[in-house]
């Protein structure tokens, strides 16, 4: 997994570059060191040599599990990082009383169901079996992507923080399984449909053949899956770190992303403040 691509939030094991200095070492003030987690992929070479030309010398470090990017962003080990979409940001915050703040959109990926059984989602029958992740914390985009395509109804409609117990079992054609998200594509075999995450996908060797529902990543309560790059607040305003996040998008840059296999995403522009904004709602929530 490349980042926090649609709803899973696991500990993921990658290689460490060798190239990669430590994360616990001083680094030059005139060095900005951003935290990933998808160092190998090619793009961030052609990232760090357009920050050269842009006078901006670019250090990364890669990082093996999700609960430490944040951390070290907040004991000035790194600069930057980017891995996690803003309600894993506003989540971590509200559980650690921080204040890292989001400084540039990057991407957003679509959420897709898999069926080996069914070519449509019209073709999965009444009482059908879908399965998800039983980690309540990846199970909120399942639950709208499930509601809009019309296989669930959710009491009340589909909410920022929608939940299992909100299914209307009585008004929703299929039934839900919650297993081990590790477990999720090997359940295509007795399951109608499933959500799997691009990880254990292509482990599984799942194809877009197999795929009966993308959802649509730019409905408004999706904005809070929009990856970010993330920064101290004190610095939200560096202007090296604007130009870090401007040259993401740099059409050499994105060409970079797209050539590498399984990306999907859909690069997201949206500016500093209507991300806050998105952070700052969600925040609220979870301090509710």
């Amino acid at each position: 997994m490349r980042r926090l691509r649609r709803f899973l939030v696991i500990p993921i094991l990658l290689a460490m570059a060798a190239t990669v200095s430590s994360c616990g070492e001083q680094h030059r003030g005139d060095v900005v060191r951003i935290g990933v987690n998808d160092l190998p992929q090619p793009h961030w070479q052609v990232y760090k040599n357009k920050a050269a030309a842009a006078g901006i010398a670019v250090e990364f470090v890669n990082f093996t599990d999700y609960n430490q990017p944040n951390p070290a962003l907040a004991q000035r080990r790194i600069d930057l990082n980017k891995f996690q979409h803003i309600r894993y940001l506003a989540n971590y915050n509200v559980r650690n009383n921080d204040t890292l703040t989001p400084i540039g959109a990057t991407e957003i990926y679509p959420l897709t169901l898999y069926s080996k059984k069914h070519r449509s989602v019209a073709e999965v029958p009444k009482g059908g079996q879908v399965t998800l992740s039983n980690n309540p914390a990846n199970q909120v985009r399942p639950l709208l992507g499930l509601a809009a395509a019309g296989l669930i109804a959710l009491k009340g409609g589909p909410s920022w923080d929608s939940k299992l117990e909100d299914v209307d079992t009585a008004a929703s054609k299929v039934r839900l399984i919650t297993i081990d998200p590790t477990l999720t594509a090997q359940s295509l075999d007795s399951a109608d449909a499933a959500f799997v995450d691009d990880t254990f996908a292509r482990q599984a060797g799942l194809t877009h053949e197999q795929v009966i529902f993308t959802d649509d990543p730019q409905r408004p309560e999706l904005k809070q899956y929009i990856n970010v790059f993330a920064a101290r607040a004190a610095d939200r305003d560096d202007p090296r770190l604007a130009t870090l996040v401007r040259l993401y998008h740099d059409p050499e840059v994105e060409a970079a992303i797209r050539a590498e296999a399984g990306f999907d995403g859909i690069f997201q522009t949206n500016d500093a403040a209507d991300l806050r904004a998105t952070l700052a709602q969600l925040e609220a929530k979870f301090r509710g």
